[in-house]
């Protein structure tokens, strides 16, 4: 039977076709047969039967007798009807059945062999153009059409992942705009709190001229920083592809950038901060602004959280750089792992106030510059986030 079920269309017709024949003319033979059966039966109503009986006895046992045909002015109008009826069953009988078991066998082959596979072609083009995908063509004979079933399936599949590769890309596209607005905002909020203590402090002489080219000083340096990004990022299709620029920079200045960008966020927010430098200075080969981006994300998400106070580690050894924040707040709720994913929100407040892509793009800049992003709860509480840099000399080459 599964053999049957997977021959060939061609195949298929001749062996219906076929089978109809032998069963009509098989059958049409019979109802001849039975029809003839019938006729002398009634025409044997109209003849004498001592005659009958002296021809059946005059012929041997290798012969029949049959009656002779009986006119029509003889019979009633009854058996006249029966009797010409029986001579059209004889003539076309053959023909009638073999013509309808021909029929039966094309319903027969449409309904088996076209009909099934039709309908889930049908079903499955209406699907695709509502651009459901997520569905199977079950159909799965070996046929003609069962093998455009499963071609037909395969297209569906790679249109399926053809969607799923295109909206992973919108998504990426989205998250690497939003990173570009997140990781602006910070030296933005830099500049304008550095504007905003020069326009309160300087009219009134309570601010020193050194401590204005300070800020001006760093207010450049902010400005750079995000030159450099802006354009190292206007190229890149996807956050993670994007490279470190390495170059000698010193720890001592990384240490004054985070300490300037500390006193915008203990401004903001009324919180105090303590930066601790625990290795002496020495020269580092980092890319400044991705380790000054990661440390504001930092800065940014502690200050946010912390009851009173956030703590800054920073240290150097001759392969790895590492900036620890850590704050007295309530810490990281749930799972920690998730915290560095893209758009992750563990309070849904959140959602109007930040995009949830600090601590993802912090860890992506880790990675890409050889390092790791460390995410726990501190024994006494709060959240703790050690970002890890490597600053050997032939990660760049």
């Amino acid at each position: 039977m599964e053999k049957i079920r997977n021959l060939s269309i061609k195949k298929s017709i001749i062996l219906y076709l076929t089978v109809s024949l032998v069963f009509g003319f098989l059958c049409g033979a019979l109802v001849m047969g039975a029809a003839e059966d019938a006729q002398q039966m009634i025409w044997h109503k109209y003849i004498d039967d001592e005659e009958y009986e002296r021809a059946m006895a005059s012929e041997n046992d290798n012969y029949e007798v049959k009656v002779a045909r009986v006119s029509q002015y003889d019979m009633t109008e009854q058996d006249v009807f029966f009797s010409e009826l029986c001579d059209f069953l004889q003539t076309y009988s053959i023909l009638v059945l073999s013509v309808i078991s021909m029929i039966v066998a094309v319903v027969l082959f449409y309904r088996n062999k076209i009909a099934i596979p039709l309908a889930e072609l049908s079903a499955a083009s209406e699907m695709i153009a509502k651009n459901e995908l997520e569905f199977q063509v079950t159909y799965s004979n070996r046929d003609e059409l069962g093998r455009l079933c499963g071609e037909f399936d395969k297209m569906r599949a790679a249109l399926a992942e053809n969607n799923r590769h295109m909206w992973k890309m919108i998504e990426e596209e989205k998250a690497l705009r939003a990173a570009i607005a997140h990781d602006i905002r910070s030296p933005l909020a830099i500049l304008k709190g550095y504007q905003e203590m020069l326009i309160e402090f300087v009219p009134e002489g309570q601010i020193e001229k050194e401590k204005i080219v300070e800020m001006l000083d760093a207010g450049r340096n902010q400005i750079e920083r995000m030159e450099k990004f802006i354009e190292s990022m206007r190229k890149l299709p996807r956050l993670e592809e994007r490279t470190m620029d390495r170059s000698e920079v010193t720890l001592n200045f990384l240490t004054r950038q985070i300490e300037s960008s500390m006193k915008v966020f203990e401004k903001d927010t009324q919180k105090k901060g303590f930066v601790r430098q625990k290795s002496p200075d020495r020269k580092l080969w980092a890319d400044k602004v991705a380790v000054l981006e990661v440390a504001d994300n930092l800065l940014s998400n502690a200050f946010r959280y912390a009851a009173h106070e956030v703590y800054v580690d920073i240290t150097a050894d001759e392969g790895e750089l590492s900036i620890s924040v850590s704050d007295d707040g309530c810490g990281f709720k749930g799972d920690t792992d998730k915290v560095t994913e893209a758009y992750y929100h563990s309070n849904p407040q959140d959602n109007l106030h930040h995009f949830g892509l600090g601590m993802y793009i912090s860890r992506i800049y880790c990675e890409n510059h050889g390092g790791r992003l460390l995410v726990s709860n501190g024994r006494a509480g709060g959240a703790s986030v050690k970002a890890v840099f490597s600053t050997a000399m032939q990660e760049c080459s």
